[in-house]
């Protein structure tokens, strides 16, 4: 019996794609350049699954091409938005993603960020590598405190559940959070310490740190805007691990420029790898290239739950991460 064929759009952990090697007929992308939509409307017309990344733009064209193979499309990311679910389901197609892996080592950048951003790290950081730093002194480059602060988390998924346990049993963070849905079981609310926020602007106005953790979709498609970050306090700091287009750039370079926020800490940028520009030219910002599952024990692991997914597909079974 023929192993099932699939694509691969980018270039995995080298693991991850010898275990492909032995258990399918995959085509992978040994050049890692991204896959072109001509080329991923071929992949899905020549392969039963097709894998790929975050990045890769799977829309409703390219879902609609005809003579379609593919019954399965196993993305190599927790998030989903770069695929159009509505064309997915309305083509009969099966979509998965990988949770629970990334969970710590995104909220673990989340964090990063967010101390970055408070103690000015990116700044220090340049004034030595250039040179500059003529020795220490009392009133250089003084940041916030984070310990005992209060962090606010808009959305309480697993991710923002693990950034809280850090901040609050690690540094003794206050925690608010406001979620538009059913918060999470009492207990992780208790062990938490955590108030819920009745209001987006509620939670602004109270906490030294906001921390993004919403999905990418069309209602939170800048979520935090001029008027949002008018509510938030001048010392305080904005934390982006979720999806870059959750912020309005323009209005948070004028939040940053003009002292209505502090700082922020950005891993996720809209319409990466493109770098909204003015963000480049701020000293009170943390810029980092969507690290958020940057580990080589996540990305394995991601890697991993793909082709649990796409292996219980393929035995007729509905897979454990499925999305649509």
């Amino acid at each position: 019996m023929s192993k099932p064929k699939v694509v691969v759009t980018r270039k995995w952990p080298v693991e991850v794609e010898a275990r492909l090697k032995e258990l399918y007929d995959v085509t992978l992308n040994e050049s890692d350049v991204p896959m072109t939509a001509d080329e991923l409307k071929r992949a899905l017309q020549t392969a039963d699954a097709l894998l790929p990344t975050v990045t890769d733009p799977i829309t409703a064209d390219v879902l609609r091409v005809e003579n379609k193979r593919a019954g399965i499309i196993g993305n190599f990311g927790v998030g989903y938005n770069n695929i159009d679910i509505a064309a997915a389901r309305e083509q009969g197609l099966t979509v998965t993603n990988t949770p629970d892996v990334l969970t710590d080592c995104t909220a673990d950048i989340a964090m990063l960020l967010l101390l970055m951003s408070a103690r000015r790290a990116s700044q220090g950081e340049r004034l030595v590598r250039s040179r500059r730093w003529t020795g220490w002194c009392p009133t250089q480059m003084l940041g916030q405190k984070v310990t005992g602060k209060t962090l606010g988390l808009i959305g309480l998924g697993r991710i923002a559940q693990a950034m809280a346990k850090k901040a609050h049993h690690g540094f003794g963070m206050n925690i608010l959070f406001y979620t538009p849905r059913n918060p999470p079981p009492r207990q992780v609310v208790d062990d938490l310490g955590a108030v819920r926020c009745e209001t987006i602007e509620d939670l602004l106005a109270q906490a030294d740190f906001v921390s993004l953790h919403c999905p990418g979709s069309p209602e939170n498609h800048h979520l935090i805007n001029e008027q949002r970050l008018k509510r938030m306090r001048p010392s305080t700091h904005l934390i982006n691990t979720a999806r870059g287009d959750v912020v309005d750039n323009i209005a948070l370079c004028k939040a940053l420029k003009e002292g209505w926020i502090a700082g922020a800490g950005l891993d996720v940028f809209e319409g990466e790898p493109n770098v909204y520009p003015g963000l480049l030219e701020l000293d009170n910002i943390a810029l980092l290239p969507h690290l958020g599952s940057a580990t080589e024990e996540t990305r394995i692991a991601m890697g991993n739950r793909v082709i649990e997914n796409i292996s219980a597909f393929f035995a007729g079974r509905e897979p454990g991460d499925k999305v649509v």
